[in-house]
């Protein structure tokens, strides 16, 4: 079962008792557990067993932990800290993961075979690039906004910038795990902030990637074939880069936040706990509905930017196809 079932347990106003108790030691009913399934704490990670020994792990947090550890296909990404900070707090996270890869291939695909038709196969290159830009794009703007349950938030942090962020959640709506400390309207307003620098970033690389790429290719393609001309005119790689960037902070950061954290967490998997199988269609649904709605956005933020002009109109609406 998933978090579409139910998985984002704890509550959504604050952590549980003792989340704060650094020097509380371990919650006994946690130590009997562990004890009944032969474990020791240092066959934990660092972050977990530290957790353990401060008493900040609860007793449904170990029994999520010993359940979602024992599932083999999950087991492969265990001991990557940020992916099990992310199971943790929402079990379903890989079906929403590939929810969003699936809908943002599909619409990427499509959009390409609308605007090359016959000569779909013939640019499978120009295909390929574009698809890896939007994937890149999907892949972060699912991964980043995900809520996690982490019990080092802060701790780790280096540098001005990191600090200022500290204490941050990764969903500025998310739920206040059991044994998290709670989250300060400060701190949730820090995560939109966080985010939206990580994504102007993300965004502006993925377009550097695929528009460089594409016109990398084009001016390959017209040396080779003086008779083919691409189907728009090369684009500003600085330029657009710059705008997706911009884009991807703003409309796609809080679009992202808030199915993540609002209308998954809050929502569906609230009103509909207990029943995976329709959160997870519901999921599709919210998704597939943001999709519709960030590429509309993306061809009016193309055109305020002064960017979009006859053949290009139709290019940026199929570029932000999966936004």
């Amino acid at each position: 079962g998933g978090s579409g079932g139910g998985g984002s347990g704890g509550g959504g106003g604050g952590g549980s008792a003792g989340a704060g108790d650094e020097g509380g030691g371990m919650n006994p009913a946690v130590a009997t557990m562990l004890a009944a399934a032969g474990r020791s704490v240092d066959s934990f990670p660092a972050d977990f067993a530290s957790a353990l020994m401060s008493g900040k792990v609860t007793l449904e947090v170990l029994k999520r932990y010993l359940a979602l550890e024992s599932h083999f296909f999950l087991r492969l990404f265990w001991g990557y800290q940020g992916m099990r900070e992310r199971l943790m707090a929402d079990t379903s996270f890989p079906v929403k993961m590939a929810i969003e890869l699936g809908i943002g291939l599909f619409c990427k695909l499509a959009a390409e075979k609308t605007k090359r038709a016959d000569n779909f196969w013939k640019e499978a290159d120009f295909v390929l690039a574009n698809v890896i830009m939007a994937l890149i794009a999907d892949f972060m703007l699912t991964w980043l906004p995900a809520p996690t349950l982490s019990f080092t938030r802060g701790k780790a942090a280096t540098g001005a910038l990191a600090k200022a962020f500290a204490g941050c959640p990764d969903n500025a709506f998310q739920k206040v795990q059991p044994g998290m400390d709670g989250f300060s309207v400060t701190q949730r307003a820090g995560a939109v902030l966080r985010n939206g620098l990580k994504l102007l970033g993300v965004g502006f690389g993925a377009s550097m990637f695929g528009v460089g790429l594409t016109n990398v290719l084009a001016s390959i393609k017209m040396q080779l074939d003086p008779t083919w001309s691409p189907p728009n005119q090369p684009q500003n790689v600085v330029g657009t880069s710059a705008a997706y960037g911009v884009y991807m902070s703003v409309s796609s950061n809080l679009r992202y936040q808030i199915i993540a954290g609002v209308i998954e967490e809050r929502g569906i998997e609230v009103l509909f706990k207990g029943n995976p199988s329709l959160c997870h269609a519901l999921s599709f649904a919210a998704r597939t509905a943001n999709t519709f709605v960030g590429s509309l956005l993306w061809v009016d933020f193309v055109r305020l930017c002064g960017m979009q002009k006859g053949a290009l109109a139709e290019e940026a609406g199929e570029k932000r196809a999966a936004k």
